[in-house]
């Protein structure tokens, strides 16, 4: 390299589940490479493996239970970093989250101990299993 070449300013690409989980997508690189291999993240519209390579521009899909998550990468990064900053490093285009997952989680009792069968099926029955 000579000294009038500028210096780069970043990698053209990144491997998928690098960037997956330095944006905080997946809590470990591990899960994202799990997700990808399971076929729940698509790059455009097709299954994609951890090792494909992401650059600016492309749209990723990760699906979770529930909903499909849509963002496009504006940015490539292959460290973990802060969450404001990996936020700068796409663009959210997923749907309102179904209010069906945002349910509040229920409670019992403190000192009620565990439900019994009768009580557990009873809350099946309720979340319709």
């Amino acid at each position: 390299m000579s000294t009038t070449d500028p210096a780069p300013q970043g990698p053209g690409s990144v491997r998928l589940d690098a960037w997956l989980w330095s944006v905080r997508l997946f809590k470990t690189r591990s899960a994202a490479t799990a997700a990808c291999r399971a076929g729940h993240v698509r790059l455009g519209d097709q299954p994609v493996k951890a090792s494909q390579p992401v650059r600016v521009g492309d749209v990723v899909k990760v699906r979770q239970p529930g909903w499909e998550r849509v963002f496009e990468v504006t940015r490539l990064i292959a460290k973990r970093v802060g969450a404001p900053v990996a936020r700068e490093c796409y663009v959210d285009h997923s749907p309102p989250r179904p209010s069906a997952l945002t349910a509040p989680v229920p409670r019992r009792e403190r000192g009620a101990g565990r439900p019994t069968k009768k009580e557990r099926r009873e809350l099946d029955r309720l979340r319709a299993r």
